[in-house]
């Protein structure tokens, strides 16, 4: 018997109607490393606009908040996917779901090439917005599922810095792009266009994971899904995820912005590179502090927020780079510990057929979070100043994340 075979006959939902495929579907180690790959290439897409924005603000001259409209309409997209698509995998299957979605991501990167003003830009990033909400929670449920058993909790990691690394990434690529070349858009979107085409082939002949459930018409449903197991430590997650997200949504949305307006400096790829600090640190975090209890991890993660948020608003208000850099280290750090304990609590708690739905609603916080403060801060930048919405905006985080401490201990002390 093959590998491929006998993963055929271990998963629950490969289906036996397709005898047919088993002999053209990736090995199981392949479909593991494929998906975790895919699902980070989502979001390194995600962050290439970034450094692209300010350059587009300059090119077409529109104004500063329109700039975070184009940059949160993505996660506005995300959330709407989320609330439709975000458990339908779990009753039609992963792959159809993540094929789907792939396509859709895809014709978004199409658009980013020849997107002639801002108006086609906000469009791209509301149509990768929905690719990427279709397709996180389905994703964050097969790495998890693909993953061998020895290397589940490797998977779940993967799910939890994949987001945060991609968008790190992708911001860092763009500026390089910006700095050293005049076709940045062209160069960048190109490029993600042909890394989408190989990612739906990885998705489309990935082994199925999950058995088909009926209740897929009702799935579609806007709605948030929290089994009851999971519902006390979902809540109790909830200021944590506000507080890394917002954050990231702060260095992401705004940081450009700060780096030419607050500071006075000029480069592609210094903003690339500040707006790659944090979800970098983040993402490194996550993969290194994987050996805390998860609980732990969301105590360190939660200070290191409100440690490295403190420091941010130093560097604003003086205007030091360094402080933004270092700030956004020690934030990162925490945004990346948090995030992934979190995730690592509560995944556990739910059965297989509920993952997609749990993830789900774990991200609709997450990038409520990451869009509609920067949306906020956006429309207060022109009557409060660039400095005192940013300023604003770190004090927010402060009480998030100080919030979040208070809950964490509190249902800690309650076992």
């Amino acid at each position: 018997m093959s590998l491929t075979e006998s993963r055929h006959d271990r998963i629950p939902g490969l289906a036996a109607s397709e005898p047919g495929r088993s002999h053209r579907l990736l090995p199981p180690s392949a479909a593991f490393a494929g998906s975790a790959a895919v699902f980070a290439s989502l979001y390194v897409a995600a962050g290439a606009p970034t450094p692209l924005l300010v350059v587009f603000e300059q090119q077409w001259h529109f104004p500063a908040w329109v700039l975070t409209v184009a940059f949160a309409s993505y996660a506005l997209g995300l959330l709407a996917a989320l609330l439709v698509a975000g458990s339908l995998s779990d009753h039609i299957g992963r792959r159809p779901v993540l094929v789907g979605s792939l396509l859709v991501e895809l014709g978004a990167m199409v658009m980013f090439v020849f997107a002639p003003d801002i108006g086609w830009v906000i469009a791209a990033r509301t149509v990768q917005g929905i690719a990427t909400g279709a397709a996180t929670s389905a994703f964050s449920a097969s790495v998890v599922e693909h993953a061998p058993e020895r290397h589940k909790k490797l998977g779940t990691i993967i799910t939890s810095i994949a987001p945060a690394g991609g968008l790190g990434l992708g911001a860092l690529l763009t500026g390089a792009a910006v700095q050293f070349s005049g076709h940045a858009t062209a160069i960048v979107f190109t490029a993600l266009t042909v890394i989408m085409v190989v990612g739906t082939g990885v998705a489309a002949f990935s082994a199925e994971t999950v058995s088909r459930r009926p209740g897929a018409t009702s799935a579609l449903v806007p709605r948030v899904s929290v089994p009851r197991a999971a519902r006390r430590e979902f809540l109790a997650g909830i200021p944590v995820h506000m507080a890394a997200w917002m954050l990231a949504g702060l260095f992401m949305g705004l940081a450009p912005t700060i780096i030419r307006d607050l500071l006075g400096l000029h480069s592609g790829l210094l903003n690339g590179a500040t707006a790659f600090v944090e979800p970098a640190a983040a993402a490194v975090a996550g993969l290194f502090l994987g050996r805390l209890t998860s609980r732990r991890a969301v105590f360190v993660g939660g200070t290191g927020v409100l440690l490295g948020t403190a420091v941010i608003e130093a560097g604003v208000a003086t205007g030091m780079l360094s402080l933004l850099w270092v700030g956004g280290v020690i934030g990162g750090v925490g945004f990346g510990a948090s995030f992934s304990g979190a995730i690592r609590t509560i995944a556990p708690l739910v059965q297989p057929h509920q993952r997609a739905g749990l993830f789900a609603s774990i991200y609709l916080v997450a990038y409520l979070s990451f869009g509609v403060p920067a949306i906020i801060a956006g429309l207060l930048i022109a009557p409060v100043g660039l400095q005192g919405t940013v300023l604003g905006y770190g004090v927010a985080i402060l009480v998030a994340a100080t919030l979040g401490l208070v809950t964490q201990y509190r249902v800690n002390a309650r076992g």
